[in-house]
């Protein structure tokens, strides 16, 4: 796969395919980190600031509780019928 780099206002860029972006599940606004490594441009998807290290961290602390209950506290489930198979 080749690109050019072109002009964007008073910087420089290339055009990613989108075949590419939807190879790596990356859309407009997605956040990547680039790097330089062995005198390659890296380009490799970023997750969400901060979630990374909270998931690190909460698969560290042993808890299996889930991050949502799965019924609110206000839920009111008296009037839901179940259909037995």
């Amino acid at each position: 796969m080749t690109t050019n780099i072109i002009s964007i206002g008073n910087s420089k860029g290339i055009i990613l395919p989108s075949e590419l972006l939807r190879k790596l599940h990356l859309s407009l606004k997605s956040a990547v980190k680039i790097s330089v490594m062995e005198e390659k441009i890296v380009i490799q998807p970023e997750p969400r600031q901060g979630w990374a290290e909270a998931f690190k961290q909460y698969a560290a602390s042993g808890e299996e509780e889930s991050f949502f209950p799965d019924v609110f506290d206000d839920e009111d489930l008296t009037d839901l019928q179940w259909n037995k198979k």
